[in-house]
C-alpha cells in the first residue's frame, strides 16, 4: 500500500500484523523494558519493516535507536521513516545520495476525535476542509490533513532540529493543501503541498502524495537530494 505513494529511489516494507519480540536487538529490547505489550509489538514490527527496507538497499541489520530528539537514527548514508497505527505498520528507506529527507504516516480511515482538527489545522486549512467535503464526503479529509502534516513533520524535523535553537513546536507550524489527482475520483488519491511557516527553522516547501483506502490513509514526503523534479 505505502509503495503507491513513494518515488522510485525509496524502498518500503509493511505489515498488517505483528512480529515476535525476538526480532529486537538487545539495545532495542532494553528501551522497551517495562513498556506495555501493545507498544512493544508496534516498536518491534515497525523496526522489522525498517530492516527489511534497508536490506533492499544492501544495508546490514543494526539497532535503530532514537536520537536525543526522539527521532530514529538511521544507518550512515541512509534516510528513513516509520509509521504505525492500529492494524498497520510500515517503514521506508533510501540512500542519502538519492533522497535528503523522508516522512511517512498512516492513520485509520475514520474522523478525528472532536476538537482535534481545531488543535492542528490553521484557519485556511479548516476552510479548505469544507470545500473538500463538498467534493467527496466519503473521504475523512480531517484525518487526511492530520496524516499529511505528520508525514511533513517527520521529513522536516531532523533538519530543523540541527538548524538552531528554535525547534518545531506543533503541526500548526505546517500549512498543507490537499489536492485530489482526479477531482472526479478523489478516492484514487492525490498530492499535497506543505509549507513550513516563516520564522521556523528550515522553513521550506514540501511535496507529498496521499492515498485513501477503505481502512487506511497513507501519506509520504520525499525530498530529493538533487534539485527536485516531479515527486
Amino acid at each position: 500500500m505505502i509503495e503507491r505513494v513513494l518515488p522510485g529511489p525509496v524502498v518500503a516494507a509493511e505489515h498488517f500484523g505483528d512480529t515476535p519480540d525476538e526480532g529486537l536487538f538487545p539495545q532495542e529490547r532494553a528501551l522497551m523494558a517495562g513498556v506495555g505489550a501493545g507498544r512493544r509489538r508496534e516498536f518491534t514490527t515497525v523496526r522489522h519493516c525498517a530492516r527489511l527496507a534497508l536490506r533492499e538497499l544492501g544495508v546490514a541489520p543494526a539497532p535503530l535507536l532514537p536520537d536525543a530528539e526522539g527521532a530514529p537514527r538511521w544507518p550512515a548514508g541512509t534516510v528513513g521513516s516509520m509509521t504505525h497505527c492500529r492494524g498497520y505498520r510500515a517503514a521506508v528507506a533510501a540512500r542519502r545520495a538519492d533522497v535528503r529527507a523522508l516522512g511517512i504516516d498512516a492513520e485509520p480511515h475514520r474522523p478525528l476525535r472532536e476538537g482535534v482538527l481545531t488543535s492542528v489545522a490553521l484557519p485556511e486549512e479548516r476552510a479548505h476542509q469544507a470545500a473538500l467535503l463538498r467534493l467527496d464526503a466519503s473521504i475523512r479529509w480531517d484525518r487526511l490533513l492530520f496524516c499529511a502534516k505528520e508525514a511533513t513533520f517527520k521529513a522536516w524535523f531532523p533538519g530543523s532540529a540541527r538548524a538552531g535553537p528554535v525547534r518545531p513546536s506543533s503541526l500548526h507550524d505546517i500549512h498543507v493543501t490537499l489536492r485530489p489527482a482526479d477531482p472526479d475520483r478523489p478516492q484514487n488519491g492525490g498530492t499535497f503541498h506543505a509549507r513550513v511557516l516563516p520564522g521556523r527553522p528550515g522553513a521550506t516547501p514540501f511535496k507529498g502524495r496521499w492515498l485513501a483506502t477503505e481502512n487506511f490513509l497513507v501519506t509520504a514526503v520525499a525530498v530529493p537530494a538533487s534539485p527536485p523534479g516531479r515527486l
